[in-house]
């Protein structure tokens, strides 16, 4: 099941709760020291004196992964002195608004949360979350893919512990291209003639289809065709959809939906699956994560699907980005942080957690399972007996850097639908929808106190 997508479905009403000022940043710690961002003394000795302790530990854990709690018994099992009780406070905005409220209040908020990228920088400028150098663990880098690494980077720091990612991948329908007799397209123009022939052949399909109200996923798209309209410097903040790569996205899209060869319409719905399920749409662009979502979704299409790269815009130069993802952080308010930060550092580098959880629906983003040789040539029965990890693993390596998020992403996002949303569902042109977004972007971030770039 996919566990960092689905949630990310328009979020309306949240702007007033969701509302980041600076003035937090003087509130982010609850306990121990009163500097802000203090990690109260934590060392690597004492997070490694902690597994080793006898002494009785419980930590509250936020996180909506479905069957986590599996995981959670493997860390119980060898440290049974640390009890992790599994809270799933809401996805996505629902428990951000919880725990803002939390930071707010100055109590409240769990040991652990399950942070998505995009919205980390918020947490991060508030100092409600640890940054892993003040404890020791700014070291890590290796540890993890380098597109996780650069999403809990937030200013040159680091402020959780990437616990999985969700590289672009092209799934596909093999038999709606074997019928039509065209190949798997290689770049955007091999997809758009693609799209064409599958609507010449039936004009009620499509080749895939965008929502109108999900702001994640037009970023991913656009970060794939090289753009990058958010830039953050400290309070400094950017945004700019006139850039190259955004233009190129935007000029793609602009044909894709003019011509109506993808359908523009709500996902993550009864007749989103049904789509998918009658064959009205042959493709779904998505995180490496939506094997699971596909299998309990539409179980009835086993051995029918394949995965690919993504399309590029130049042949031969593969150019990837991520689409959902999340990190494993700890709270500042907790007074147990050597446990939580044991406990998060064993999630997402201890091989049988991370095995686990991508039972659970989630793609690594530890490179040790991505270069381990047996998981890498898992046969997957229901896309036919490929080898889907090496596709995914392949997508990763070629997520391109650079791309930043605004400290105010989850208010961003929120509006989304009901700006650049427009110009996909009245199909008129994409990039005068990208500049109302941008306005009402720029106004909300000077309101909130940020220096908004020229």
């Amino acid at each position: 099941m996919n566990t960092t997508r689905a949630r990310l479905q328009r979020s309306t009403g949240i702007a007033a709760t969701l509302a980041l000022t600076l003035g937090l940043a003087a509130c982010g710690g609850g306990d121990g020291d009163d500097t802000p961002g203090s990690a109260d003394g934590v060392t690597v000795a004492d997070i490694d004196a902690v597994l080793e302790s006898d002494e009785e530990v419980t930590i509250e854990y936020w996180t909506w992964v479905p069957d986590i709690q599996d995981t959670v018994d493997l860390f119980e099992e060898t440290y049974p002195h640390i009890t992790v009780n599994v809270t799933n406070a809401g996805q996505s905005a629902d428990q951000y608004t919880k725990l803002q409220n939390a930071v707010k209040a100055g109590s409240g908020a769990p040991d652990v949360a399950q942070i998505e990228y995009f919205a980390l920088p918020q947490f991060a400028l508030s100092e409600a979350v640890v940054p892993l150098s003040e404890v020791g663990l700014g070291d890590l880098e290796g540890e993890y893919a380098a597109s996780a690494w650069d999403q809990v980077s937030v200013s040159g720091a680091q402020y959780g512990f990437p616990q999985d990612t969700g590289p672009m991948v092209m799934f596909y329908r093999e038999d709606i291209l074997a019928d039509l007799g065209v190949e798997v397209p290689e770049t955007w123009d091999d997809f758009v003639e693609v799209a064409r022939a599958i609507k010449a052949d039936n004009p009620d399909n499509y080749i895939t289809s965008i929502d109108p109200g999900d702001a994640g996923g037009v970023d991913s798209l656009i970060w794939q065709a090289g753009g990058r309209p958010f830039s953050v410097d400290g309070t400094t903040v950017g945004v700019d959809f006139t850039d190259e790569g955004t233009q190129q996205w935007t000029e793609l899209y602009d044909t894709l939906v003019q011509e109506e060869l993808v359908d523009v319409t709500a996902g993550w719905n009864d007749a989103f699956w049904r789509s998918f399920a009658d064959g009205k749409y042959a493709m779904w662009l998505t995180g490496a994560w939506a094997p699971g979502s596909i299998r309990n979704n539409i179980p009835t299409s086993e051995g029918l699907w394949r995965a690919a790269p993504m399309p590029t815009y130049e042949a031969g130069t593969p150019m990837n980005a991520e689409n959902g993802g999340s990190a494993i952080t700890v709270m500042q308010q907790s007074d147990k942080k050597a446990a939580a930060l044991a406990f998060a550092r064993w999630m997402t580098t201890s091989p049988e957690a991370v095995l686990s959880q991508s039972q659970a629906g989630l793609f690594p983003a530890t490179t040790g399972i991505m270069e381990d040789p047996e998981f890498l040539g898992t046969e997957d029965p229901f896309f036919g007996n490929q080898k889907t990890n090496e596709v995914f693993v392949e997508a990763s390596q070629s997520v391109s850097s650079g791309w930043q998020y605004l400290p105010f992403q989850v208010y961003a996002n929120s509006v989304f639908g009901d700006t650049a949303g427009q110009a996909l569902s009245n199909a008129t042109p994409l990039a005068d929808g990208l500049q109302t977004w941008q306005d009402e972007a720029v106004s909300y971030g000077a309101g909130q106190g940020f220096t908004m770039a020229d």
